[in-house]
């Protein structure tokens, strides 16, 4: 039976090693290690972090991600967010201050997921304003 507009909450000072999957809106305070899975909306609050794949229908992100995010709408980057990994995403807002390193693909497009390039550092003589 599905429960969009039911709740889970892992509240701060709770760790979870696995997978979670469920059919509800997840909001994470504490920590996972491991994928989270859910056709309803993730909001991972200022104290929660996630060590994993994330795949969800739309996402709030105020704490910290090291993994892959794919949101088939709406993913919003909060300002005290920090993100390092690939995003694949409907649309994406980011604001002022949050951080992120990785790929990003909007529309549901694949990212490829091989090591990033290497950025050459360019001297101020070569850059042109």
């Amino acid at each position: 039976m599905s429960s969009p507009d039911q709740l889970n909450r892992i509240v701060e000072g709770t760790s979870i090693k696995g997978d979670v999957i469920t059919d509800s809106n997840f909001r994470m305070d504490g920590f996972l290690e491991g994928t989270l899975r859910t056709t309803g909306k993730l909001v991972v609050g200022t104290t929660g972090r996630i060590e994993g794949e994330i795949l969800c229908a739309n996402a709030d992100i105020e704490g910290e991600v090291v993994g892959n995010i794919t949101v088939d709408g709406l993913l919003i980057l909060k300002a005290t967010a920090k993100v390092k990994g690939n995003i694949v995403a409907g649309k994406i807002g980011v604001e002022n201050g949050a951080a992120f390193n990785g790929n990003c693909a909007m529309g549901g497009t694949p990212v490829e997921t091989t090591a990033l390039p290497k950025v050459e550092e360019e001297s101020e003589s070569e850059l042109v304003y």
